[in-house]
């Protein structure tokens, strides 16, 4: 256990905190617990990389909590009406069917590596930028629809597209999976 994957354990252990703050109104905490735990997915980044502490354990268990955070926090705010349902359903959905991907490949090939697309790195980041806006501008009653609703359009754009951009990748895989058979 190193650095970067003691920050990373932190940042899973401040998702049951940030949903808890979520459903007790308490939004502009945990706006400020959410910006926290990105700040550390950095850091333990900067560190892991700058310092040789990359590991396999981290290739895990960073992926694990930043998705956990998300998916959490996404499923926390439609639950008190601060996101659609439907946005909500999109996004864990789609962290539902490559967590599924992954885990079938995984069971098929031993061999999954940890190799996320560009369109899912750029679905993330609007996640996490629409997620920090509607913590931030509840938690401090700024309303500003026109950037929340052109969030929710890239959020919903970039998880289709990283949806299937995934189903696809699979498919090949598995295809190949067959061939070779």
């Amino acid at each position: 256990m190193n650095i970067p994957n003691i920050i990373s354990l932190g940042r899973l252990l401040a998702v049951p905190v940030t949903v808890w703050l979520i459903l007790d109104e308490q939004i502009l905490t945990a706006f400020w617990l959410f910006i926290a735990a990105g700040i550390s997915d950095a850091v333990d980044g900067f560190i892991a990389k700058r310092f040789a502490q990359e590991t396999v354990l981290g290739a895990f268990l960073d992926p694990l909590a930043d998705k956990t955070l998300l998916v959490c926090t996404y499923i926390s705010l439609g639950y008190v009406g601060l996101l659609d349902l439907w946005l909500v359903i999109l996004v864990v959905f789609r962290d539902g069917m490559i967590l599924a991907g992954a885990f079938l490949y995984q069971a098929l090939t031993q061999s999954l590596t940890m190799e996320p697309l560009k369109i899912s790195k750029v679905n993330t980041a609007f996640q996490i930028i629409l997620a920090s806006v509607v913590l931030g501008t509840t938690g401090m009653n700024i309303e500003i629809d026109a950037v929340k609703l052109g969030l929710v359009i890239c959020v919903t754009g970039t998880t289709f597209l990283s949806g299937a951009t995934y189903v696809i990748t699979w498919g090949r895989r598995a295809s190949l999976l067959e061939t070779r058979k």
